[in-house]
Order: C-alpha cells, then sequence, then structure tokens
C-alpha cells in the first residue's frame, strides 16, 4: 500500500508503465468536472468515478482484488479506509466476474484519504474504503483498477 499526495506522483511513475499511465491521468485531466460513471483508458486500466457519502464504520465492507490494482483517489471530501494484509483477515467469496474478494475481520490501520491525495492497494491488501471521517460527508472519488502486470 502506498498512501500520498497526486502532487507526488511523479515518485511512483517508475513503478509500472501501467501505473504511470494511471496517475498520469489522474494529473492531467479535469476530475472536478467528469460525471460519475465507468470509462475505459485502454484495455488494462478501467476508471470508476463515484459520489456517494462515506459510511459508518459499521457498514464498512472488507475487500480485495486478485487481478487489479487499485488506485484510490479523493476528488472532494475525505474518507477513512481500513488497511491490513491478505495475511491478518479471513478470505470470504469471490466474485471473478467483478474481481471482489470480500474479507472479514478485527483488524487493520485506518489511514485518512483527504482531497487531492491517493492511495494504491496491491492484491495483497485488505482495504475497507468509504468510511466516514466523523460524520458521513460526500466524497467524489476515482478509483482506477490496473490490470495486474
Amino acid at each position: 500500500m502506498i498512501v500520498d499526495l497526486l502532487t507526488n506522483a511523479h515518485l511512483y511513475t517508475s513503478l509500472s508503465p501501467r501505473i504511470k499511465k494511471a496517475l498520469d491521468y489522474l494529473c492531467e485531466a479535469d476530475l472536478a468536472a467528469v460525471e460519475p460513471g465507468n470509462y475505459e483508458l485502454d484495455a488494462t486500466l478501467n476508471v470508476r468515478v463515484l459520489r456517494y457519502d462515506s459510511r459508518p464504520h459499521e457498514k464498512g465492507v472488507w475487500e480485495a482484488h486478485r487481478r487489479a490494482v487499485d488506485l484510490q483517489y479523493i476528488v472532494e471530501g475525505a474518507e477513512l479506509v481500513r488497511y491490513a494484509p491478505l495475511s491478518q483477515l479471513t478470505p470470504g467469496d469471490y466474485d471473478a466476474v467483478k474481481d471482489f474478494w470480500r474479507l472479514s475481520g478485527d483488524t487493520g490501520d485506518l489511514v485518512t484519504l483527504a482531497r487531492s491525495s491517493f492511495m494504491l492497494l496491491w492484491p495483497t491488501d485488505g482495504h475497507m474504503p468509504c468510511l466516514a471521517v466523523d460524520q458521513p460527508e460526500p466524497v467524489k472519488k476515482v478509483v482506477v483498477k490496473i490490470a495486474v502486470e
């Protein structure tokens, strides 16, 4: 897992050409103007633009993805993301079509994602996104699914 500000994206572009392309997109696009929806940058990069209210912690859901790195970027608002290595969580059902692996556990560290910050999550990273910092608040987030090489 990596957490940083988008102004530091250049520090991570050497990780892979796909990560570079995803970070470049976030840096160059007018994300405030992009409407919620799904967009394909290419066959290996899918973008989801989301608007929602962050949720109480008791409504959080652990997840991981086997075939993609998650790049989550906050355009507006703030949220907490609970993070734990897969080895500390209990595996549940896996939906291969959606590449969504439900997990469970009572562990994990809380990371604050505020406006202009991003998080890179590998398939070894369990995460529970969309949690309220204090009270639920509106969030606009861009999630880029980067196919694992």
